[in-house]
């Protein structure tokens, strides 16, 4: 969430910066709504210290042994007054909040320009596409002849977007997710959560979800008011909601895996063959509490970590840094991470990883003591990695012309050394 103080000191700047995030969100309404909720505070403050002096001169005519009833009325009357403006506060507050909550964060200023995903800047990129000498078929087709996916029947038990990996191939999926949570504890450094799958609304709104998003989310009934998670970034960040993390303790890392419940509410005309876009699907994720003056390192090396996972899976892949009309709503600064599909002749996205400044930190009341003063961490998070278009780069690129599916050398311990999947 942004600071008000800072949109009331500056509103061309959030204006201008608002718009560019596509956001639809008006400055001058939160402006306005902020404008009156300080005059009704001032008219209640002067309220609060007429009661003040009521309430002397009635201590003052009771001593006196004098009547005191008129000034009796004139306090209850001023308070009548005061109860009124505060109920009328409390809704401006409310409205306020809203608002706020939906104003998408203001951009890093290395974050480029643009509108749409065409704008996107290609930072560098690994490794050459596999050019295929036999008639290759797509991850959707191969999975099945293999035995390893059963898209037919995760539709028919909960509809599309829902996949059953089988036999093989949920143990290649095991061991994707394995692999990914043993590199970032034993190698880089990070501790290992493991979180809950259901979270409650406060912090879907910690993390930026909601209330833009409602739509998006998977919801428990209203009784419980509890949303399955979107990813495992929620329950993580949300870990150190309303605390103070020493300062020794940053940057403070922690991953987990956990499966993600998307409606994907905008999918429409997309393509959702087989595991391309789902409203189940696994993922490892990062998340960094960071000191604020070491954030943007931070924020780098997290987008190594995921590159490094791909180079040794042997994937050809690009690191977009995504412009500021396409990046996703609470970031300051996103990277994607992006793995070529020779068989489906695009580029997929495997990660997004974000610097959200200090923006999820207001909305989740997280800090640290900096310089002996109580100051918003920055919290950043990226996939390491999401599974399902990892595993449509994996197909791609080691199906052979015999119809077999090569295992990547870094999973094969965990296929119990095998070679292939026939």
């Amino acid at each position: 969430m942004l600071d008000i103080k800072k949109i009331r000191e500056n509103p061309e700047f959030y204006r201008l910066e608002t718009e560019k995030r596509n956001s639809g969100i008006s400055i001058d309404e939160v402006l306005e709504l902020d404008a009156k909720r300080r005059e009704l505070i001032a008219e209640t403050e002067k309220l609060k210290a007429e009661r003040n002096v009521a309430s002397k001169k009635i201590g003052e005519l009771k001593k006196a042994g004098q009547n005191a009833d008129s000034a009796v009325e004139e306090m209850r009357s001023v308070g009548d007054k005061i109860a009124d403006l505060d109920s009328k506060i409390r809704i401006i507050d409310e409205e306020q909040i809203d608002k706020l909550l939906r104003i998408p964060n203001v951009a890093n200023s290395a974050t480029p320009e643009g509108k749409s995903s065409e704008e996107n800047v290609v930072v560098r990129s690994w490794g050459e596409p596999r050019q295929m000498d036999f008639e290759a078929l797509d991850h959707k087709a191969l999975g099945e002849k293999l035995g390893i996916f059963d898209f037919e029947r995760g539709a028919k038990i909960s509809g599309s977007g829902f996949p059953v990996y089988r036999g093989l191939g949920a143990r290649l999926e095991r061991a994707l997710i394995q692999w990914f949570l043993d590199s970032h504890r034993e190698r880089f450094g990070f501790e290992e959560v493991i979180p809950p799958y259901l979270v409650n609304r406060k912090s879907m709104t910690g993390t930026g979800q909601l209330p833009k998003f409602e739509e998006d989310m998977y919801a428990c009934d209203k009784e419980d008011d509890l949303f399955l998670v979107p990813t495992a970034e929620v329950p993580v960040t949300n870990l150190y909601a309303d605390e103070i993390i020493p300062e020794s303790s940053l940057p403070l890392k922690l991953c987990a895996y956990s499966a993600c419940f998307r409606r994907e509410a905008g999918s429409y005309g997309k393509d959702t063959r087989g595991l391309l876009r789902l409203h189940q699907f696994n993922k490892v994720e990062m998340v960094y509490f960071s000191h604020p003056e070491k954030s943007y390192e931070d924020h780098e090396d997290l987008v190594g970590f995921a590159e490094k996972l791909l180079q040794e899976l042997g994937l050809p892949h690009r690191v977009l840094s995504l412009c500021k009309g396409d990046m996703g709503f609470a970031a300051a600064k996103c990277y994607d991470l992006e793995v070529f599909a020779p068989v489906e002749k695009k580029w997929l996205e495997v990660s997004s990883v974000s610097n959200f400044e200090d923006y999820q930190a207001r909305r989740a009341n997280i800090r640290s003591k900096i310089n002996g003063k109580n100051t918003f961490v920055h919290t950043l998070n990226g996939s390491g990695l999401a599974t399902p278009r990892v595993m449509v780069a994996i197909c791609d690129h080691y199906q052979q012309a015999d119809g077999s599916l090569v295992i990547p050398d870094v999973l094969k311990p965990y296929m119990g050394g095998m070679e292939r999947i026939s």
